[in-house]
């Protein structure tokens, strides 16, 4: 099914693998497959030409990364995963605008927001053009057969839903102003805001399509989720410490917003 790709290149003449390195060229694979579904159509000038903006700025590409290398490790093809990786990259686009519009963030990957320069309508929608896009790719899985398609396409949408219930909460926490919060209560939100759309799914999902649906998942959905938190708390500190420079997003953002991080969870319950 498909024709194999080489794996990219993982070690130096004799040296262990660059991990960074490796994790880019999966990512440079994921951005020239993206750009079938990013092709300007009308209306340009307020909708497609948009939709290109994010995805053209350079970002880690941690997620499709994760997706490929788990498909190579199970013994899969990187022409199976593309489409998938694809999917949670665009996908990934569109939670980046939404959040940003909701944070009244003012920098996305070292400039400016898309709802700062274009304004905050055309971005939602831009956003929700993204969105649609990436179930296009899922569609086009065909070297995955009907079974495997079917279930990495209701992967996808649990994990979308799982994604935007976790974002809910944490509106929530800020609106209600809930400050009775534990390190558990943080931990429990990441699990859904971050670690499943971040480091979960694509993990799955590689292990499937790499295993043809029969690797078992449980111990990779914990590896999943430590990673997701990790990740995620590494770059709550790099809101408060980070280089405003290699951040690419606003400084203490964080804390302007009211975001429930470990930090402010301990503040919160030891200050008087």
């Amino acid at each position: 099914p498909g024709t194999r790709r080489e794996r990219p290149a993982v070690t130096g003449s004799a040296g262990p693998p660059d991990v960074e390195a490796v994790l880019g060229q999966y990512s440079s694979l994921t951005r020239d497959a993206m750009q079938r579904y990013l092709r300007g159509r009308a209306p340009g000038r307020y909708l497609y030409d948009l939709v290109r903006d994010y995805p053209s700025r350079t970002g880690k590409g941690i997620r499709p990364s994760l997706l490929l290398a788990t498909c190579q490790a199970f013994g899969g093809s990187i022409d199976q995963a593309l489409g998938p990786a694809v999917a949670i990259e665009l996908a990934h686009n569109a939670f980046l605008i939404h959040d940003d519009i909701e944070d009244s963030s003012l920098q996305r990957r070292g400039r400016p927001a898309l709802h700062r320069e274009h304004g905050t309508p055309i971005a939602i929608n831009v956003g929700d053009a993204l969105a649609v896009l990436a179930m296009q790719p899922l569609r086009d899985s065909n070297s995955l057969g009907t079974r495997l398609s079917q279930r990495v396409s209701d992967e996808f949408v649990h994990m979308l839903t799982r994604t935007i219930e976790g974002q809910a909460t944490e509106l929530g926490w800020r609106a209600d102003n809930i400050v009775d919060l534990e390190p558990s209560d943080y931990l429990e939100l990441i699990g859904q805001k971050t670690c499943w759309y971040t480091t979960v799914w694509p993990l799955r999902i590689g292990a499937l399509i790499g295993s043809a649906g029969t690797a078992p998942l449980d111990a990779i959905t914990r590896f999943g989720f430590y990673l997701g938190a990790a990740f995620q708390i590494r770059d709550d500190i790099l809101d408060l410490v980070g280089d405003q420079a290699g951040y690419g997003k606003d400084l203490l953002g964080d804390i302007r917003e009211g975001k429930r991080t470990l930090m402010l969870i301990h503040l919160l319950g030891h200050a008087s």
